[in-house]
């Protein structure tokens, strides 16, 4: 009897995705093939396309297990006509509320990246008007009610000729929390600056483009060697101890072996919350980057923190459950010197297999509620406090410190973004990251940067092909 040949995979699950080419929707094989998960896709115009998602097929799979009911927003902003990703706005098919949402204003830029998201540049754009912002403001507060997240975007918000009456702005509005995206060359030039953003405290947050402690990997990404600019905005945030997250874009082989140093550098600054780290995604402007062959993966990502860093280790960075197949977080609490990640803390005889070093918190549905929403990308630095102060509370063996506050919180997040490469439907619907178009949609980011960025793309004859 001859025995039936065997694919060379194993075939997984079934989603749709897009064309890198022509940007036609596409039926995907979701594979596992040598210890990576794998999109086998086919377009009938341009063929079959293989492309790396995970190099992690157990993190992978338990990603699903981190699912929950997504939240609804207060209204949606466009109808369901032609099918995820052509109805963007948002439509009543996004199974997602802001958690997080951007609003760029300004196009204009003091640097011009090599990778650059926007194709921002000192050349590029204008600077949007105030009224233009108030609009944006307020359709999202009709979406949102209260918004959880708010972060200014661009280009370089911090160039806006209007900067602080754009903060004086969002702050007449219910919004919980404002971060500033920002490069840093404003808060390392000007300490006037920087003294009156802390007067914006404490619903502000920093978030600041800090992609190595090397000259090679900046020079590569920014176009110049940044390492005193940022060291002298750190200098500056310190001195007031305004929350700061450092955002690394990461690249393989060019400064994915420096994640665990920066955490450890993050982790000695003051003023520094967390590390978000976001590999590469194809938008924009990406000089030298090859999504074949440069590009990294969230599961690569966990791996190679774990292999780098002393305080976390894999069982302390799990799926974002809003997000999950995108989004990886861990927590982490700054305590009499100390740095103790809060699994450790939770890794008690009511929370973990007997003989296993395994938390089975999905047991218990209040703990589960507790970490789930703990674990959620709309957790601000003053929230997030408050969440692991309640979550301890639950475990009466634990004893909460009387002075926890947003200064003993230390997050590392994981962000992986979407593009015409890796793009699956069923993950870009959960999607919570989205972008404030100036004509008032709210869009994923994933796909604002794919099509709707300045209209470049006719979604309405694409999704006809």
């Amino acid at each position: 009897m001859i025995k039936p040949k065997e694919r060379p995979y194993i075939f997984y699950e079934l989603t749709n995705s897009l064309c890198p080419i022509c940007l036609k929707k596409v039926e995907a094989k979701v594979i596992f093939q040598d210890n990576n998960v794998y999109l086998l896709k086919n377009c009938l115009e341009h063929g079959i396309q293989k492309v790396l998602i995970s190099t992690d097929i157990e993190y992978y799979k338990k990603s699903r297990s981190f699912l929950k009911a997504g939240q609804i927003p207060e209204r949606f902003n466009t109808l369901t006509e032609r099918g995820c990703p052509y109805d963007c706005g948002l439509c009543p098919d996004h199974e997602q509320h802001s958690c997080l949402t951007l609003l760029e204003i300004t196009e204009n830029c003091n640097l011009e990246c090599p990778i650059c998201y926007a194709d921002s540049s000192p050349k590029a754009g204008r600077h949007r008007t105030l009224a233009e912002i108030e609009f944006m403001l307020d359709e999202l507060v009709k979406n949102e009610g209260e918004p959880d997240i708010v972060q200014l975007s661009g280009g370089e918000p911090t160039i806006h000729p209007q900067f602080f009456e754009i903060l004086d702005l969002v702050k007449t509005k219910p919004i919980r929390h404002l971060m500033i995206n920002t490069n840093g060359i404003k808060i390392a030039k000007d300490r006037d600056f920087v003294q009156k953003l802390n007067t914006y405290k404490p619903s502000l947050e920093i978030y600041l483009q800090f992609d190595s402690l090397k000259e090679n990997p900046l020079q590569e990404l920014r176009g110049q060697d940044l390492r005193q600019i940022r060291q002298k905005a750190i200098e500056h945030l310190n001195e007031v101890n305004l929350s700061t997250t450092l955002v690394v874009t990461v690249k393989k082989g060019l400064n994915d072996n420096e994640m665990g140093s920066i955490i450890d550098y993050a982790l000695k600054q003051k003023c520094v919350r967390g590390v978000s780290f976001q590999p590469i995604q194809v938008a924009g402007r990406t000089e030298n980057f090859n999504p074949e062959t440069d590009r990294l993966t969230l599961g690569e990502v966990r791996q190679q923190i774990v292999k780098q860093n002393t305080v976390f280790g894999a069982e302390d960075i799990i799926p974002v459950p809003c997000h999950p197949d995108c989004i990886a977080m861990a927590y982490a609490l700054k305590l009499n010197d100390k740095v103790i990640p809060l699994t450790g803390i939770l890794n008690t005889e009511t929370l973990i297999n007997e003989g296993q070093n395994t938390i089975v918190y999905e047991h218990d549905e209040h703990l589960k509620a507790k970490i789930f929403e703990l674990f959620s990308l709309n957790q601000t630095p003053h929230s997030s406090s408050d969440k692991i102060a309640e979550l301890m509370c639950c475990l009466p063996e634990l004893k909460v410190p009387e002075s926890l506050n947003y200064e003993n919180i230390f997050r590392i997040i994981i962000m992986e973004f979407l593009d015409p490469y890796n793009f699956d439907v069923r993950s870009v619907k959960r999607s919570c990251v989205h972008i404030i178009h100036p004509d008032g949609r709210i869009i994923p980011f994933d796909t604002y940067n794919i099509f709707y960025r300045n209209n470049k793309i006719d979604v309405k004859e694409l999704s006809k092909r």
